[in-house]
């Protein structure tokens, strides 16, 4: 106490005559005090060697291994009104139940026989398909039978080609044996008019020639009109051979035009076909997106968008739904100079929040309520946190996890290294070093040149 009173207490009693005072204030004393502190620097020496266990400890959370089991939110691709629910929250559900019923918000899809109809027009735009077909079939049967007519009438006009030429050809034979006769009728009538006036013939014989004369040269003008009238028919029968290839041609060329706007329209007409199965299929899966469904076997945890009759947006939350069946992890954050101290496969322990666990970090082996896992992988770009994401898993090789753990809780986590003695570690902490570099058994380290 103070000696702040000018009646000293310690100076007018002697306390040293007291019971307590001869335990306390005797030479002994010392010796004993001497002991203890002796005692202590022995144990704080051993305690120096005792082995300890470097660790990097980490803050983190329950996750799952697979993106897919992770607690996630059901949208709607469309929008829509709720109409009616089917679960309420905490309900277990299997994938493929229906948790809602929506309508639609949309007047062009309001008609309720909006696929039927679709299907009927699909349908109505089909057999236009396959009267096109048949029209074209028959334009290349008519387009057949065409050129197989022109065939036989270019035969035909060939063939009276061929007559008119061989009859020209006789003509000329005709005509020139009139030639040869009119000669002949002209030499005997010129002989006779000679024998005539030297007495040997008589008048008769003179006119009598002189008329076969006229009849030869009357056959010779005659066979020359038939030989122009023979060469006519041989043009006429070029000019015949021209007009059935016109004639057909143009005939055959109509008959294609018809085939062709046929084939146009038929096309046109599947390309409608195909335009309205798109929308029929669209329809049916637009159909189908009115009944919100589950994706996997679950748990309702929470409605986002509760009542009745409330309009939302196509990608607007509806439910959240938790997985009945996870593989739990834990997502861990180190710190970026301890990050070249981890890889993958190395054992850690964690401590899940709300589970008691006595921890000792540098003694894992008398720690209590923790649990093995191991790093199955490191992230390499840093997080917005400052610190670097580490994925760890299960351990097989240890007890397993408790159940009751659920995705989003907390974890602690201590991912081991080297066993150093406490007092080195402590000359660690004290300086500010990171823990040992080394490498995982398997691994060898870079030579050095």
């Amino acid at each position: 106490m103070l000696n702040i009173s000018h009646n000293q207490l310690n100076k007018s009693v002697d306390i040293t005559k007291s019971k307590s005072g001869k335990r306390v204030f005797h030479g002994r004393y010392y010796m004993y005090f001497n002991r203890f502190l002796g005692a202590f620097a022995v144990v704080g020496i051993i305690i120096l060697f005792l082995p300890w266990t470097q660790n990097i400890t980490g803050r983190g959370l329950v996750t799952t291994l697979t993106p897919e089991q992770r607690p996630q939110t059901i949208q709607s691709p469309i929008p829509g009104r709720i109409e009616n629910w089917f679960v309420r929250e905490g309900d277990f559900v299997s994938k493929g139940d229906t948790i809602m019923k929506i309508s639609e918000i949309k007047s062009e899809y309001f008609d309720p026989n909006l696929v039927e109809r679709t299907g009927q027009q699909r349908d109505a735009k089909a057999l236009s398909v396959g009267s096109y077909g048949e029209k074209v079939k028959a334009l290349n049967r008519q387009i057949g039978a065409l050129s197989q007519e022109r065939q036989l009438k270019l035969q035909q006009a060939r063939n009276k080609l061929m007559q008119s030429k061989l009859k020209v050809q006789s003509d000329s034979i005709d005509l020139e044996a009139a030639k040869t006769n009119k000669q002949i009728a002209q030499r005997q009538f010129d002989r006779t008019v000679t024998l005539q006036a030297e007495g040997f013939k008589a008048t008769k014989d003179v006119e009598d020639k002189r008329l076969k004369l006229q009849e030869t040269e009357a056959k010779l003008i005659s066979q020359e009109n038939k030989l122009l009238a023979s060469k006519n028919e041989v043009i006429n029968a070029q000019v015949e051979i021209s007009r059935v290839n016109a004639s057909y041609a143009d005939k055959i060329s109509k008959a294609q035009s018809d085939k062709f706007t046929a084939q146009s329209s038929q096309f046109d007409t599947e390309a409608q076909v195909s335009k309205l199965d798109n929308e029929y299929s669209n329809y049916q899966m637009r159909d189908e997106l009115r009944f919100i469904k589950a994706p996997y076997d679950g748990y309702i945890n929470k409605a986002i968008r509760g009542g009745v009759g409330q309009t939302f947006k196509e990608g607007e939350a509806l439910v959240g739904i938790m997985p009945a069946e996870v593989d739990l992890a834990v997502e861990t954050f180190v710190e970026p100079i301890d990050l070249p101290l981890l890889h993958l496969g190395e054992k850690v322990r964690v401590q899940f929040d709300g589970w008691p666990a006595i921890i000792f970090s540098g003694w894992p082996n008398v720690s209590y309520g923790t649990y093995g896992a191991k790093v199955v992988a490191i992230e390499n770009f840093i997080s917005d946190n400052g610190k670097f994401r580490v994925l760890l898993a299960p351990d097989e090789e240890d007890h397993e996890w408790p159940k009751d753990i659920r995705a989003g809780s907390g974890a602690f986590t201590m991912a081991l290294l080297e066993d150093v003695p406490i007092g080195y570690e402590l000359w660690r902490q004290l300086n500010g070093f990171p823990p040992n570099y080394y490498q995982p058994e398997g691994r060898s380290r870079p030579k050095k040149k």
